[in-house]
């Protein structure tokens, strides 16, 4: 499924993304307002939202508190260049990506694909193989995963990057490794994505017996998911 979900209030620069991604052969659809956004985001029609966060009336933060809410499509944000506090902001908010503005849209295309890939790929360990490291279960064909029994409510991105460290688990996983598989991409200078997302696996994982968080960062080597 390849049907892009486009909201944005610039009408020039969403039909400039929409020709562009309609010839590299996705489906899209648009919409020029956070309201109506949320509503077709929550219609289940669509492989990916790409949401713009400045946006008048019911702005792109609002809509995307309302699409993780109840769903779990991948959302790739477009933010100002520079602009941290809503970048930072809609990824601890459940954004799989972003993309700063002004960008092209082969740039753009190219965040699509890798989110895309990541989301609908499939295992390479074998048909209903589950990857199980201590309390943690991830189910990769289904791109479901459980902590002591309990379903662990991901994002995509959030479970991409939890596969990865569960795929490596006991040793460190280098920032860069992690976005290179877990994003689809090289990481950037100053990029915070990472940390972002591993904090919000933090709380949504279980501690260990000890009272320590599973997700442990190895001084200049990266993040570990502790074998226990």
């Amino acid at each position: 499924m390849n049907h892009v979900l486009l909201i944005d209030d610039d009408v020039e620069l969403v039909g400039m993304f929409a020709e562009y991604l309609e010839q590299e052969g996705f489906k899209v659809t648009y919409v020029h307002n956070g309201e109506d956004g949320a509503r077709e985001a929550l219609g289940g029609h669509y492989a990916i939202a790409i949401l713009d966060v400045m946006m008048p009336g019911s702005g792109g933060i609002e809509a995307l508190r309302r699409i993780r809410a109840a769903s779990r499509i991948p959302v790739l944000m477009l933010t100002a260049r520079g602009d941290d506090a809503d970048r930072i902001l809609g990824l601890e908010l459940g954004a799989d990506d972003y993309v700063a503005k002004p960008c092209t849209p082969r740039e753009l295309t190219a965040r699509v694909r890798a989110i895309l890939r990541r989301t609908q790929a499939q295992p390479d360990s074998g048909p209903g193989a589950t990857l199980t490291v201590g309390k943690l279960a991830m189910h990769p064909e289904g791109r479901r995963a459980t902590w002591d029994g309990r379903p662990l409510d991901l994002t995509s991105t959030e479970f991409n990057l939890l596969e990865v460290l569960a795929r490596n688990a006991g040793k460190p996983v280098s920032k860069n490794d992690l976005s290179e598989q877990g994003l689809g991409r090289p990481l950037a200078r100053f990029d915070r994505n990472i940390d972002v997302h591993l904090s919000s696996l933090r709380h949504k994982l279980g501690p260990l017996a000890d009272g320590r968080s599973c997700l442990q960062t190895i001084y200049r080597q990266g993040y570990q998911l502790i074998k226990d």
